[in-house]
């Protein structure tokens, strides 16, 4: 039996090189995807006035 589907899409993004060496430092590579997806989300809550 696989995962459960998370319903989730796939896009691609260009960052810079700084940018990602600096998300690494926080999250690390392997939460790369992690991190981003969260602050995108944090950031649409930011701009919707629906702040946490």
């Amino acid at each position: 039996m696989g995962r459960p589907a998370l319903n989730l899409e796939k896009i691609q993004i260009r960052l810079s090189k700084a940018v990602i060496d600096r998300i690494d430092a926080i999250a690390g590579s392997r939460r790369r995807p992690a991190f981003i997806r969260e602050a995108v989300e944090s950031e649409l809550k930011r701009r919707e006035g629906k702040g946490d």
